[in-house]
């Protein structure tokens, strides 16, 4: 018996790594509940680690840089063997991995969409220039300033509820934009006033699916993911971040992508806004799933070519 398949038959034990906000916990628990389902004889652990982005609640994420801001202390711990497996948002992952790590699976993607939840029941198209709504998203405020020029976009922090009540404590603010996933994984969708068409706000790259993040050499860890692994999830996403990596974009810059799997051929619709919504480039292309990332290839540069570049360029302080 090889030591990997050995290690994989002997494991009794799974420490899993994930932020410390309920929706992080909730969300390594559903990843938890289901390897117990599949694996009864295995003791799980769900260990809460805080990372940057957690620490620092009191400046824009935009401030303080976009590279593994919800990840890097988390992937610190699997590579020192702290943790077997790391549950991220997928939206928080950047492009390029740690030496050593690899993302072993990619859980079912529920619905990307934003929300608009309102403080007195209005819808977002209702609002007009002068009122204010709060969000802590470079690619959500471009967008919404692009559909209602003169909005006033204030930046909010911190995990759903602590942006509730800053809402609430705020009356000049009209409402706030969340990803629906996390609401529908806390089970308050209900709060929501409404889920936003995506011809308004395009999700942001990889959003409403769970990165399950291990070491790359650690075959008995990736045998027990698998189960959670969705093949069309896992291209659709791989296809976002192809196109996201093609930008050279992290997961605080004005760009979404959002790829839909069906019948062996990809779609990708992509966008890239200036900061103030002024100027803002979308487009989209498909082929067949083996294309994925030409495909994504294609249209960042597509993109890049229309108007693109100099956004970026302006906003990296680099050339592209």
């Amino acid at each position: 018996m090889d030591e990997q398949h050995y290690r994989q038959v002997s494991m009794k034990k799974i420490r899993i790594g994930t932020r410390g906000s309920r929706l992080a916990l909730v969300q390594s628990e559903q990843v938890r509940d289901h390897l117990r389902g599949k694996h009864p004889d295995i003791e799980i652990e769900i260990i809460p680690i805080k990372t940057t982005g957690d620490k620092i609640l009191d400046a824009p994420l935009s401030k303080i840089g976009d590279k593994g801001l919800f990840t890097k202390e988390i992937e610190k711990e699997l590579l020192s063997g702290t943790i077997d497996m790391a549950v991220h948002s997928m939206k928080d992952m950047p492009t390029e991995l740690p030496d050593g790590l690899t993302i072993g699976a990619v859980t079912k993607r529920l619905d990307p969409g934003d929300v608009f939840i309102s403080r007195n029941g209005r819808r977002l198209r209702d609002l007009k220039m002068g009122d204010t709504i709060a969000t802590s998203s470079l690619r959500r405020r471009a967008q919404v300033l692009a559909h209602i020029p003169g909005l006033r976009v204030v930046d909010i922090r911190g995990n759903v509820q602590s942006r509730l009540k800053k809402m609430q404590a705020d009356p000049s603010i009209q409402g706030i934009i969340l990803a629906r996933a996390g609401l529908e994984r806390l089970g308050i969708l209900d709060i929501a006033t409404e889920t936003v068409s995506e011809q308004i706000l395009l999700p942001a790259v990889g959003q409403a699916s769970l990165a399950i993040e291990i070491r790359a050499d650690d075959q008995a860890v990736q045998s027990i993911v698998d189960s959670l692994n969705d093949r069309d999830s896992n291209v659709a996403i791989s296809c976002e971040r192809s196109f996201l990596a093609t930008l050279g974009g992290g997961c605080q810059v004005p760009i979404a992508g959002r790829a839909r799997v069906s019948d062996g051929s990809v779609t990708l619709e992509g966008m890239v806004a200036s900061l103030d919504g002024t100027r803002l480039y979308r487009s989209n292309a498909s082929g067949p799933v083996s294309n994925s990332s030409v495909i994504a290839e294609g249209l960042a540069r597509r993109l890049l070519d229309d108007g693109a570049r100099e956004i970026l360029e302006q906003i990296y302080g680099r050339t592209l």
